[in-house]
């Protein structure tokens, strides 16, 4: 739940501080956005100059000009998000952003068109961790659970669930390289029949 207006203040007005500092507020801001996120300060805050602010949405809290907002754009909050290092804690802030971005519109509302600044600052929507982050939120919580706990990547926890296909990526420098990791990632059976059909003519 939120703090009071007054209490927000101090925490809105450091995010917006370090999302202004450029690159130094890349070290610094990540932490900032993830106390903003999970306290809710961005919802109600009290300027520098007494006026109370009031945000429906995240983004509008995102792209509001100082000192009503932070005056930047979902893709530099999915910057913030990349830069930090540990995986648990990326996808645990990526998370809290999907979450606040599709807040109060039936409070989780239209995420798809809220946080798609986002998803197109990393992979495709279709492939990317945090398509994959909400699909496992919606479909099977026990395996989001797990991504967020660090216990698996979210592209394993797709695999797993069955909404992607196992993939690997195999050396062609030379056949033996490329044999060896096809042996390493098949069952006996599936390398017996590859072999098949790669001798078999068109």
């Amino acid at each position: 739940m939120p703090k009071n207006p007054q209490a927000n203040a101090a925490l809105v007005e450091a995010l917006g501080s370090a999302l202004r500092e450029g690159e130094h507020g890349l070290k610094h801001g990540p932490t900032l956005l993830v106390r903003v996120l999970r306290e809710e300060s961005w919802r109600s805050f009290v300027t520098q100059r007494g006026e109370r602010v009031d945000h429906e949405r995240f983004e509008q809290f995102v792209t509001a000009a100082p000192l009503k907002g932070l005056g930047a754009s979902m893709r530099l909050i999915g910057k913030l998000v990349d830069a930090i290092e540990d995986p648990a804690a990326r996808a645990q802030a990526q998370d809290l952003v999907d979450q606040a971005s599709g807040s109060r519109q039936g409070r989780r509302g239209d995420l798809l068109h809220n946080i798609q600044e986002v998803a197109q600052s990393a992979a495709p929507t279709g492939t990317s961790r945090e398509a994959g982050l909400r699909r496992l939120r919606k479909d099977r919580p026990d395996l989001h659970a797990e991504v967020l706990a660090g216990h698996l990547t979210a592209h394993a926890a797709m695999v797993q669930a069955g909404f992607r296909r196992k993939s690997v990526t195999v050396p062609v420098d030379k056949p033996e390289n490329t044999a060896r990791a096809l042996r390493r990632n098949l069952e006996p059976d599936a390398v017996a029949e590859l072999a098949r059909l790669l001798a078999a003519e068109d």
